[in-house]
């Protein structure tokens, strides 16, 4: 067993309610404005990764989702080169890290919930050969700067809770920008997580084209980065540091607002949102209208698809209000499911067929190891067990 090692990690996704939206530098992926971020429950989405090293292995290979990738992208061969530059520094005696790795890899989620993969992805992966090689954080951070190669995003996801991703400014490696967690995830344990699915259908052009575009054509964009952003997120932390929900989810909205209006400010002009997504907006904004307070929150990142957070305690209403406005066939539709009053105020159409998925999930932890598995490989060939890998992830659960 000296030559060879094996570490299974899963890691979460994670939702920014601060958006990273434009780098300045496209290499190291150093973004010109700080972002904020909720990690969500490894329960119901995560990412598992198992990593072996082994010195009969020829070369590295990685298997997404059952699918072995034909080469490594230039983003994967970065964290994996900059782990082993890190282990290698370090003088590892096991010396795991000069051999030839086995990676294999799949998320728990349906890539039609419209949920980013890449950053649970790259954080599992970091996490993982981290693990693997015995890497220490010699600052706090250090992990996030790696993961951070692989997807900017992915850095917010080394970390469970309420977590920033600071831009940096002055270290030309980028090494000060890095992801820090705020608050654990016991911290505020009334915050509920809702997830709409409107499309399933891949957006019109990518977000890091999208980025791009922006930077070159958005006179926006640099505004917000330069005025807006620093201030937005010192109001946040307060508010969540307070526990202070009116102020958080007015926040939050008014962030997702001017992340799209800069997507519109882009040219030509980038449009995510689609109906469903407006009418969505004007529900719920009709909706904290009729209790003169703030009951639940949108954001929306580069896509139609909805976050809302709202307050256990606002849960059971809320789920009667979107059942009845977006119910997901003609016989689904029950129009007791709201008072009549309520339904006057709102005066809004019901949308029906528009909802694929709705998902209900919690603030949740960080990557972890698995100490004892289950493992993706054979240890004994190294190869992926294709009864665990082949198979589709479930679906997630659906508590409406």
């Amino acid at each position: 067993m000296n030559d060879i090692a094996i570490v299974t990690c899963s890691a979460p996704i994670n939702i920014a309610i601060v958006k990273y939206w434009g780098k300045r530098d496209n290499e190291l992926i150093l973004p010109i404005n700080s972002s904020l971020s909720t990690t969500l429950s490894q329960d119901d989405f995560k990412t598992v990764t198992t990593v072996m090293a082994s010195k009969s292995f020829q070369r590295d290979r990685v298997w997404l989702n059952g699918i072995e990738l034909d080469k490594l992208d230039r983003r994967l061969q970065n964290c994996i080169r900059n782990l082993r530059e890190k282990a290698n520094e370090r003088k590892n005696e096991r010396n795991f890290q000069n051999m030839c790795l086995h990676i294999c890899s799949y998320n728990n989620f349906p890539t039609s919930a419209g949920l980013a993969s890449s950053a649970s992805g790259y954080a599992c992966l970091v996490y993982a050969i981290a693990s693997l090689f015995h890497l220490e954080e010699r600052w706090a951070g250090e992990l996030s700067t790696c993961a951070r190669l692989g997807s900017g995003s992915a850095c917010r996801s080394m970390y469970g809770g309420w977590v920033k991703w600071e831009k940096g400014r002055n270290q030309a490696d980028g090494n000060d920008s890095i992801a820090v967690q705020i608050a654990d995830q016991r911290h505020w344990p009334d915050i509920v997580v809702l997830i709409l699915v409107f499309s399933q259908q891949q957006k019109p052009i990518s977000s890091t084209e999208a980025m791009q575009r922006s930077m070159e054509t958005s006179t926006l964009l640099p505004y917000r980065a330069e005025h807006i952003v620093h201030h937005r997120i010192e109001l946040l932390e307060n508010a969540i540091m307070t526990k202070n929900f009116d102020t958080f989810a007015k926040l939050v909205m008014q962030e997702s607002n001017q992340f799209h209006a800069i997507c519109l400010d882009t040219y030509p002009p980038i449009m995510y949102l689609n109906e469903q997504s407006k009418s969505l907006i004007k529900l719920l904004s009709k909706y904290n209208e009729y209790h003169k307070m703030i009951k639940a929150a949108y954001t929306f990142d580069a896509g139609p698809n909805a976050v809302i957070y709202t307050l256990k305690e606002n849960f059971q209403e809320l789920k009667r209000v979107l059942n009845y406005y977006y119910p997901r066939s003609e016989a689904d539709w029950e129009p007791e499911l709201i008072p009549d009053q309520l339904s006057t105020y709102l005066d809004l159409p019901v949308i029906k067929n528009a909802l694929k998925h709705i998902i209900y999930t919690n603030i949740g932890g960080g990557p972890k190891v698995w100490p004892s598995g289950p493992h993706l490989l054979d240890i004994a060939t190294g190869l992926p067990y294709a009864e665990k890998v082949h198979a589709p992830p479930p679906e997630p659960s659906e508590p409406f």
